[in-house]
């Protein structure tokens, strides 16, 4: 571990993890619709598919995917696609509004929850760029794969701690009462977002 700059590793990591993108915005809404179940559940959908990620890049999958190019399109159209469904989704909200109905609306289980959120990462290219140079930038080659396995751990425990926090923060009684009087705006923030991210991921050029 003397060639691994695991604090860097790390610290990235946390910038990452801590910026706003799909998977903080995923679960600050799922936890304030759906409730901490079903946001913790998602969570770990997403903490499930930094693992893979993050295996991947570090045994090269991630090189492996920027030297075939088609490769890396496929994921990032597909990725773009489920992003301008997700914002399409909040954006039907928002212009539905608060209407009265005659019975509750139905939440997400925490089953689907969990695989909203492992096929939001698994789909995200910015994820493959990421941890593609992570791994470049702060393992130097032919570093042992029991330190490999080290670093895979330690970003993989950040990130779920952080991700699961953002569930706990966001489903909390304040941020559900908010979110309850507020639910169009919170709707249409979601579907703005949503949508810039898609049209930055297509618009984004590798190499």
């Amino acid at each position: 571990m003397t060639d691994v700059n695991l604090p860097v590793i790390l610290f990235a990591a946390f910038i990452a993890a801590g910026s706003p993108g799909p998977a903080t915005l995923a679960i600050a809404g799922t936890s304030m619709s759906s409730g901490r179940r079903s946001g913790l559940a998602l969570a770990s959908g997403v903490t499930t598919g930094s693992f893979m990620w993050s295996i991947a890049a570090a045994f090269g999958l991630g090189a492996v995917m920027s030297a075939n190019v088609w490769v890396f399109e496929i994921v990032r159209y597909v990725g773009a696609a489920y992003l301008m469904w997700l914002a399409v989704k909040s954006a039907r909200a928002a212009w539905m509004g608060n209407k009265i109905t005659t019975k509750p609306l139905p939440k997400t289980t925490p089953r689907r929850a969990y695989a909203k959120g492992l096929a939001l990462h698994l789909t995200n290219p910015k994820a493959v760029l990421f941890f593609g140079a992570l791994y470049a930038i702060g393992i130097p080659p032919g570093t042992a794969p029991s330190a490999l396995i080290t670093v895979i751990a330690a970003v993989g425990v950040q990130s779920l701690l952080m991700f699961h926090l953002y569930a706990l923060i966001f489903s909390s009684a304040p941020m559900t009462a908010a979110y309850t009087r507020a639910k169009r705006g919170f709707e249409g923030f979601f579907a703005l977002a949503f949508g810039a991210i898609a049209i930055k991921v297509l618009t984004t050029r590798v190499g």
